[in-house]
């Protein structure tokens, strides 16, 4: 049987990959990537929380629905600024990009 412990520890190993993914990460992209598994890891504990704490309301589900729409704008609005850095400068390596220098 699956309990609230399991997904727990499956939402605190995302989003320790989610954190290990941005400390370590030079690219953008991949920096991106790792925002969103915390964004993810977040989500399941809203829904596993729901789930268990109050399974005939759905409050977990609706603010994981707003955290999607969230995390979309956040990954449209990134990529944007990603690719306006690399056409500037043809890098998308966070070590390189430097915005206060020309």
């Amino acid at each position: 049987m699956i309990t609230l412990y399991h997904y727990l520890t499956v939402s605190v190993l995302l989003f320790s990959i989610g954190l290990y993914g941005i400390l370590t990460r030079r690219n953008a992209i991949g920096i991106l990537m790792s925002i969103e598994l915390i964004l993810n890891s977040v989500n399941l504990n809203l829904v596993a929380f729901s789930r268990y704490i109050t399974p005939r309301l759905l409050t977990g589900q609706i603010f994981a629905l707003f955290v999607i729409t969230v995390a979309a704008g956040e990954a449209a609005l990134g990529l944007a600024i990603v690719l306006s850095i690399y056409r500037s400068r043809n890098t998308v390596n966070m070590d390189d990009i430097n915005l206060m220098k020309w």
